[in-house]
């Protein structure tokens, strides 16, 4: 294996293994006010602050160590704002129309929102949001003196 397709290969591991405590925080988050609060406010608050607590750790950590991106975090976070801004509307309408209407159970919706949205956020970040920036913060400067 070449040293560049070493390197996505780990970039796509380190992206799914961040996106995999990411997942944790919002299941365990989306879990905690469903449980609690769930039939008082219903599935998508529960679903979207969820997502905003998960997106946040998710960002944070991958453009430090997944995409060791160096770019302005303002400009960043609003690419993957852009992104959310699509994302957010559709899978909370989807997932509460699923659940109330259609009489899925909320952690299947829940679940196959987070696959889908492991999957396009991965592809948006990585070919969008830093794709020009990619190993240019300290990190991999320093690997690349080493």
């Amino acid at each position: 294996m070449s040293d560049s397709r070493k390197q996505e290969f780990m970039r796509t591991l380190k992206f799914f293994i961040f996106s995999i405590s990411a997942g944790a925080i919002q299941i365990l988050s989306f879990t905690a006010m469903n449980e609690l609060l769930g039939d008082w406010w219903g599935y998508w608050p529960s679903y979207l602050i969820a997502l905003i607590l998960s997106v946040l750790w998710n960002f944070t950590f991958n453009r430090r160590f997944t995409f060791k991106s160096a770019s302005n975090v303002p400009v960043a976070m609003l690419k993957v704002f852009a992104f959310y801004a699509v994302f957010t509307p559709l899978s909370t309408l989807l997932g509460d129309y699923l659940v109330k209407t259609v009489g899925w159970n909320e952690y299947l919706v829940t679940a196959m929102n987070m696959v889908i949205n492991l999957v396009l956020e991965f592809l948006y970040q990585r070919f969008f949001v830093f794709n020009k920036t990619m190993d240019t913060n300290d990190l991999a400067q320093k690997k690349i003196k080493e």
